[in-house]
């Protein structure tokens, strides 16, 4: 092969090769974004009342990787946001280009996580072997090209919630990255809903990237 050939030829494979490595981490990287920040639903509680102020932080701790990032998550209400209601860790692992598993992990010490920002020293000295995994309550992410955003759900009845008597719970998550719509409910053995909204879920506007 001609010299001039074999460097043009070179060129071409590693054009390809990059356009492949970029569009396998276009959504990964996507999701990243759209997870990480604060968020609040105060627009919702305004319009109807059926709704509270709920602010929601979503704050990346450790590093991401090329297959999975970690997330320390925060809720609480707009009048209490030094004692949130819940905390988790979700745990993002890459399945493929556009389909993604989020696993939930229970917080032993939770009065220790409290409004801790992106970067702080304390989560180096947090062990990913101390995080409790809620079995079954994992949710599947996937890329919508139409809808422009990332939407999943859990899988029906593999959540086990004991909450307000409920037999499992089941989670729908809707992310771009102007807003995440989130939706919880509690459901008893007999498929009656016991807790959570009844009309949609919450729609948390972001108020800033982390």
């Amino acid at each position: 092969m001609k010299p001039f050939l074999f460097f043009l030829l070179a060129i071409v494979l590693a054009s390809s090769v990059h356009a492949q490595s970029t569009g396998s981490s276009r959504y990964w990287k996507k999701l990243h974004t759209c997870m990480s920040g604060s968020f609040s639903s105060q627009k919702q509680s305004e319009a109807d009342s059926d709704y509270f102020d709920i602010r929601l932080r979503m704050v990346p701790i450790w590093s991401i990787s090329d297959t999975d990032f970690y997330l320390y998550v925060e809720q609480a209400m707009a009048q209490k946001t030094d004692k949130p209601y819940r905390q988790r860790v979700y745990h993002v692992v890459k399945n493929d280009d556009t389909q993604f598993t989020s696993y939930i992990f229970l917080i032993s010490n939770q009065d220790q996580w409290i409004g801790r920002k992106k970067g702080d020293p304390f989560f180096d000295t947090m062990s990913k072997d101390s995080l409790k995994l809620k079995e079954g309550c994992e949710v599947k992410l996937v890329w919508n090209n139409a809808k422009n955003c990332f939407e999943g759900e859990t899988g029906k009845g593999t959540c086990p919630s004991d909450r307000a008597n409920a037999a499992y719970a089941t989670s729908s998550v809707n992310i771009n990255k102007q807003r995440m719509i989130s939706w919880d409910q509690g459901w008893d053995k007999q498929g009656v809903q016991v807790w959570g909204a009844t009309k949609g879920g919450y729609i948390f506007q972001k108020l800033k990237h982390d």
